[in-house]
């Protein structure tokens, strides 16, 4: 699935209707996204949907040097079940 960015959000639209989204916060000093929100429509759910959302703000922290801090409950549960995937930018 494809997600259009805006600064602070992954997102996917269908007829103008929000179909799943992730939101983080930017802090400069030090460099990292905390991911406060996610939301994926119930007709998406059990797709991955969610888990590819969070991997996307994940692979920007990658690719600017951010470390990356999950504070909603799915990017926490996410982070805990693959310690090793995101051992490298996790605050």
């Amino acid at each position: 699935m494809q997600f259009q960015h805006e600064t602070g959000r992954f997102f996917t639209e269908a007829d103008g209707k929000l179909q799943a989204e992730v939101t983080y916060k930017i802090q400069e000093e030090p460099k990292i996204f905390t991911i406060d929100h996610t939301y994926v429509d119930p007709a998406l759910r059990g797709h991955n949907v969610a888990e590819d959302l969070v991997n996307a703000v994940v692979d920007l922290a990658r690719e600017e040097g951010y470390k990356v801090k999950p504070q909603c409950r799915y990017a926490v549960v996410l982070f805990r079940r693959y310690q090793e995937k995101y051992q490298d930018v996790q605050v």
